[in-house]
């Protein structure tokens, strides 16, 4: 890259001056990273790294088709430019609809509550792992199989379009994940937790019972019941709470899914009642401090918060420029990328599910038969299908939480699901373990929050 930022708003700008007058729209993103990735799986390290990436991409719209190329040299940024553009204007043969916003010229760092993980040497880190590894394995001697993963990465973006924005924005995200997988038999069962943050290396350093919880469940379970299958009330955690509004609601409030699936955008009409009148759903980047957050997105488009359902009623989606141009929406500030290889879409920000005025312990009450749930170790999305596996679960009887269970899957569909909600908790977490992932974008971090809930006739798969 130039020497200063000064170098690169000069050499943007002269690129964007030359150019633009041969599409619709250009726009120029440039990008530094630098990363670590440390992956131990017992005794083996997989993987131990870091790296540093430089490079960029250019996108162009020409009557509403779109050219993307990227780059590693900025020596070639120029052929680049030609090769968007020429892209663009092969395919575009309709109309270029972009909701407008206004253009931007702004430099904006997401601050840090403690120390930058890239101030930290990687021998520490690494030693950081090998003191997780040592909790796992020592926890029980049947603990056969353990995992530790650490990674952090530090990005610096700027980018520059034919309408006047200018951004430079950068922020720094870490993540670990451990897992744990404990033998007795033929019994085999797996314990998972993971943590991730925008705020402090500190965040990362004592999460020695977060690790050890894992190692214990994973124990803890080879002895448990199966749950029996059928169909229960059912209460989840906050953390199963913020899965589900992110697997199950959030992809369907993407307003390019539902742009190109006509069925879909029947069902997701604006106005409709989707939950109980306390329900009110959210998704945005502007509230601070989560995994999810930023000043603008992708497109230079402001972080907002979008209320997607109010009062248990669809009042929003979640927007690019185009897909907002194309609705007759207002952009959302959603369009976002995992790096400059990949074009922006639409994907989630930090999601959640206000919280309720029902007391938790109160969320119990009247149930003959039921489940409790927490946590998750797993689950899949098809369209508006969700399966979700609980980290842990104890059968609920009388009202009572009662004898733990294991194997417990919760299946449904996410329409009806929502329309079941019984109670919303007066409690809220905010999970910052998420990695999303869509259109072959995977490890997007983001955040999910929300109350326990209670949701009657959930099919939770077990024995027969």
């Amino acid at each position: 890259m130039p020497t200063t930022l000064a170098d690169v708003q000069n050499l943007l700008s002269d690129l964007i001056t030359g150019y633009s007058s041969r599409v619709d729209y250009l726009m120029i993103r440039l990008e530094q990273s630098e990363a670590t990735d440390i992956l131990l799986r017992g005794d083996k390290v997989e993987t131990l790294s870091e790296g540093i990436s430089i490079g960029g991409h250019i996108r162009a719209c020409y009557k509403g088709g779109w050219g993307l190329s990227s780059f590693n040299q900025l020596g070639t940024i120029k052929e680049r430019i030609e090769e968007a553009i020429a892209a663009a204007r092969m395919v575009g043969d309709e109309e270029t609809l972009l909701a407008p916003i206004d253009p931007v010229q702004a430099i904006c760092e997401l601050p840090l509550t403690g120390t930058n993980p890239r101030k930290i040497p990687l021998w520490q880190k690494k030693e950081l792992c090998d003191r997780y590894t040592d909790l796992l394995k020592s926890f029980d001697h049947r603990i056969t199989t353990t995992s530790v993963r650490y990674g952090d990465s530090a990005q610096k973006v700027i980018i520059a379009t034919s309408e006047g924005t200018l951004i430079e924005q950068s922020w720094v995200d870490m993540e670990m994940r451990f897992a744990a997988t404990a033998r007795n038999g033929e019994t085999v069962q797996t314990g998972r937790e993971t943590t991730g943050s925008r705020k402090a290396y500190e965040d990362l350093t004592a999460l020695d019972e977060q690790v050890v919880s894992s190692a214990q469940r994973a124990i803890a379970a080879l002895s448990l019941p199966s749950v029996k299958g059928n169909t229960y009330t059912v209460v989840i955690d906050p953390i199963l709470t913020g899965l589900f509004v992110h697997e199950a609601f959030g992809h369907l409030s993407e307003a390019d899914m539902a742009y190109e699936n006509p069925d879909l955008l029947e069902v997701m009409t604006i106005g409709r009642r989707f939950g109980p009148e306390e329900l009110q759903i959210f998704d945005g980047a502007a509230p601070e401090g989560h995994r999810g957050s930023y000043f603008y997105d992708d497109e230079g488009t402001p972080a907002t918060t979008t209320q997607l359902i109010k009062d248990g009623i669809l009042v929003g989606r979640l927007h690019s420029r185009e897909t907002a141009g194309k609705l007759d929406e207002t952009p959302t500030g959603n369009a976002r990328c995992l790096d400059y290889h990949y074009n922006p879409i639409v994907r989630m920000t930090n999601t959640w599910i206000e919280r309720g005025k029902t007391p938790v312990a109160d969320l119990f009450t009247g149930i003959k038969t039921g489940v409790y749930a927490r946590n998750w170790l797993g689950g899949m999305t098809n369209g508006e299908m969700f399966t979700f596996s609980a980290g842990e679960a104890w059968m609920i009887r009388n009202g009572k939480i009662a004898e733990p269970v294991r194997d417990v899957t919760l299946s449904g569909n996410v329409f009806q699901t929502l329309a079941d909600i019984e109670a919303i908790g007066n409690d809220f977490y905010w999970d910052e373990s998420g990695g999303c992932g869509k259109g072959g974008q995977n490890g997007l971090p983001v955040g999910c929050g929300g109350p326990s809930l209670r949701i009657r006739d959930v099919v939770v798969g077990g024995e027969t």
